[in-house]
């Protein structure tokens, strides 16, 4: 949509997004422009500074010409309130922002549109179409996508019992390990009994005590 303007001033609109997957696009760039101009030219421009002019267009009353940059295969056609932009064998490497310019030249005042939002041309590599061409309609949609609350529930309670099952195997652990502990606590109890007194009822597999190891 482009609003009525005042004389001698031109205003550009772009689609925002263009995706290419045969290596073709179309740009067409709308244009109000409600001054007395004769002669325009139309030019589309790619980078975010413009500075790679793509192909353009010029025209009056009698006749229209285009030219294209080496770089770049575009032709540019003038239909009314509009201009489109033909481009094709087009590479990864020149997916960019293009922008749409409109100039009136004659007869004066000079005037051009300000600089529009543009529009980002996506051209998607080879390797992924032919991936899509060929695998794609073996492919079966899903009926219907998982409502995101379900996989949130689900993965909510996945993570509870994880942790539920590892406190319990720590848990489990440490007493093991406690219990252990207090089996391999050995103490001697064999009874023992003091020297030269071998004879006043200690068996006599009863081994000497030694006080000396009492002493300090």
């Amino acid at each position: 949509f482009l609003p009525s303007l005042p004389e001698n001033k031109i205003l550009v609109a772009q689609s925002p997004l263009l995706t290419v997957v045969n290596k073709t696009a179309t740009l067409v760039c709308n244009y109000t422009y409600n001054g007395t101009g004769k002669e325009f030219r139309a030019s589309l421009h790619k980078g975010t500074d413009s500075a790679v002019e793509v192909c353009f267009i010029s025209w009056n009353m009698t006749k229209t010409s285009t030219n294209s940059n080496k770089e770049f295969n575009c032709q540019g056609i003038h239909d009314k309130d509009k201009v489109i932009f033909y481009l094709w064998n087009m590479s990864a490497s020149q997916t960019d922002i293009y922008f749409c310019k409109i100039e009136a030249m004659y007869p004066p005042p000079y005037v051009y549109n300000e600089k529009s939002n543009g529009t980002v041309i996506h051209v998607k590599g080879f390797c992924f179409h032919v991936l899509k061409v060929f695998f794609v309609p073996f492919l079966k949609e899903p009926q219907s996508a998982i409502p995101l609350w379900i996989m949130v529930a689900v993965t909510g309670v996945l993570a509870f019992y994880s942790m539920l099952i590892t406190a319990v195997f720590i848990n489990y652990w440490q007493k093991s390990k406690k219990n252990m502990y207090h089996q391999s606590d050995y103490m001697n109890m064999t009874p023992r009994h003091p020297p030269y007194q071998k004879n006043k009822g200690y068996p006599s597999y009863a081994p000497t005590r030694d006080y000396t190891a009492y002493r300090s």
